[in-house]
């Protein structure tokens, strides 16, 4: 449990019998856990809570087991993950780009299987846009739904707790535990129309990669039995302005402008900067914001007349950790185009994944919904949630198996290697011809030619059905240390086959055949 992702560790207790018996989960350090330092980011804010916070407590109650507080973004002000003295996490896939924030920590340890699921907050987006640079899911539930009792405000009025999970399943589960399960809307399970903002509203900020998943994004919408409608963004971007061009600023004043006042040297300056600006605003200032937002909410009623949920990109692009330095204030606002107005309007939002850039760095889309849509939601995504699947050999692009990854809706993410330790063997008398993958500890090799797909996960049984042995799925390793599932082979599969792994692939083996 090291720094940048984690802050402190919590102390090993016997887990109750209950729902989430064996799983563990990770706390954002603005929330508290008794006798645990609650930070906030800050080291000379520390404290030292006696009791738990609330929905902590649920989530031991029914059986998860807490290990550790995360890191994040100073006072959960930010959504870059950069603005905290305990260091800059990053995405888990590339150290160069951010993580996203404030609750980078605790995105991190989902992303990176330290733990089961995590609590984060989220105030401007602090739940999903970590999610979406992680590749995992981001649950921001409608506001009230999870208690904030225990957790150092932001802005009080707007502030959820969040939940990052690896799947969709597994979200469903923690949900429950602290939200019982209610019936959802006949959209959830069957025709749906989705909201997509009209092509000139839509902003990647020349992020090409991001726009044609994106397009993506809205076909795999329309494959699952959605119709797409295009609305007019404009009254959610003003809304979304208000957040920090607004009084709303005051009320991180609020919440920890004593404190910033009394130890400015303390401060992240971004953060010390953000936070005492809010001293600038009158009580005549809140009340015309609070009257601006009362139009534009009656505006974007007509929107939700029109579709049962919305699809935004998670955010339009993702930076280098390099690129937010020299331009900490601006790239933070362009994260919070598709994020910042959601708590203002009090909707309920889960990021998902959505593939990835030819650069390998993953892209994320939300999907949104009215108060109290939070359980639909999560029916819908499941219907949308596809696993990572690495194939190796008949089943690449072009070869004689691909049909059946076509067949089933798969999609292609990227081609790269496995890690060093996979040795790959030419299989003695397959009909077609085809690979076995052996990982083999220790072994230094070249690693070995892959492609990775998406596949939906309610069709990976049937797909896994039409799998000869010796071949089977299993957990495969990745050149960029992720893993996925993925083809392996049983190592008495190998008996009488040509090992060729110093071509590098199975391309290259029928090549030189």
């Amino acid at each position: 449990m090291k720094p940048p992702v984690w802050i402190s560790e919590i102390p090993a207790k016997t887990p109750a019998a209950g729902p989430l018996n064996g799983l563990t989960f990770a706390i954002k350090d603005n929330i508290d856990y008794a006798g645990v330092p609650t930070t906030a980011g800050c080291p000379a804010f520390a404290h030292t809570p006696k009791t738990t916070a609330p929905v902590v407590s649920q989530l031991e109650a029914a059986g998860a087991r807490a290990v550790g507080k995360t890191n994040l973004d100073q006072f959960a002000t930010g959504l870059v993950g950069v603005r905290s003295p305990y260091g800059a996490c990053s995405s888990v896939f590339n150290a160069e780009y951010i993580s996203g924030g404030s609750s980078s920590g605790s995105a991190v340890a989902v992303a990176s299987n330290q733990v089961d699921f995590s609590l984060g907050t989220d105030t401007a987006g602090s739940g999903r846009v970590p999610a979406a640079f992680n590749n995992i899911y981001g649950l921001k539930p409608t506001k009230g739904l999870l208690s904030t009792v225990g957790v150092v405000p932001a802005c009080t009025s707007l502030d959820c707790v969040s939940i990052f999970t690896r799947d969709v399943l597994t979200a469903r589960r923690v949900f429950q535990c602290v939200v019982p399960r209610t019936e959802t809307p006949a959209w959830a399970h069957g025709r749906f129309r989705f909201g997509v903002p009209r092509a000139g509203d839509l902003q990647f900020f020349g992020d090409d990669g991001a726009a044609a998943l994106f397009a993506e994004s809205i076909n795999r919408l329309e494959a699952a039995g959605g119709e797409r409608v295009e609305f007019d963004y404009t009254p959610f971007r003003d809304t979304a302005q208000l957040l920090y061009a607004g009084p709303w600023v005051a009320e991180r004043y609020v919440a920890v402008g004593g404190f910033l006042e009394g130890h400015p040297n303390d401060v992240h300056p971004i953060v010390r900067d953000i936070v005492l600006g809010g001293r600038n605003y009158t009580a005549a200032d809140t009340f015309r914001a609070m009257y601006k937002l009362e139009e534009l909410h009656t505006e974007t009623l007509k929107t939700w007349s029109a579709i049962d949920v919305m699809l935004l990109p998670t955010t339009g692009t993702i930076y280098k950790i390099a690129e937010i330095e020299a331009d900490p204030v601006k790239r933070n606002s362009n994260l919070g185009y598709y994020t910042n107005f959601v708590n203002l309007l009090n909707l309920a939002a889960l990021a998902i994944p959505a593939g990835f850039r030819p650069n390998g760095l993953p892209f994320g889309v939300s999907l949104i919904g009215p108060a109290n849509s939070d359980w639909a939601l999560l029916d819908l995504a499941a219907r949308l949630e596809e696993v990572r699947l690495t194939v190796v050999g008949a089943h690449l692009t072009g070869q004689p198996l691909n049909r059946q990854l076509a067949e089933r809706g798969a999609r292609l993410l990227k081609t790269c290697k496995t890690a060093k330790e996979y040795r790959l063997y030419a299989l003695a008398n397959t009909t077609p011809p085809k690979p076995g993958l052996v990982r083999e500890p220790g072994f230094d090799g070249p690693g070995i030619e892959v492609e990775v797909w998406a596949i939906p996960t309610q069709n990976l049984g049937g797909f896994l059905a039409q799998i000869p042995p010796p071949l089977g799925l299993g957990t495969v390793t990745l050149d960029d240390g992720t893993t996925s599932i993925g083809f392996l082979c049983e190592p008495a599969g190998v008996d009488g086959a040509k090992e060729i792994t110093s071509l590098g692939g199975w391309r290259n083996y029928l090549a030189n055949k």
